[in-house]
């Protein structure tokens, strides 16, 4: 697991996430041309509109799966 802290709305908060998991976050960030902070507040603002039902890294995880799913 790797941590990377990024501050969103102003709070300070750490997110734990295998290897694997970031480097296709690393890869959707360099696409997009946002910056990683950017990058992550929308994916939480995200979250947050589905109703949070899953934590942060949950959220990214899943995220993630859908975006190389999409990528075949």
């Amino acid at each position: 697991m790797l941590k990377r802290s990024i501050s969103l709305y102003g709070h300070q908060t750490s997110v734990a996430l295998e290897a694997e998991f970031w480097a296709v976050i690393d890869a959707a960030v360099d696409a997009s041309g946002e910056s990683f902070a950017s990058f992550i507040r929308t994916r939480d603002d995200e979250r947050m509109e589905g109703g949070a039902t899953r934590n942060l890294a949950s959220h990214l995880r899943v995220w993630c799966l859908g975006y190389v799913q999409t990528k075949l």
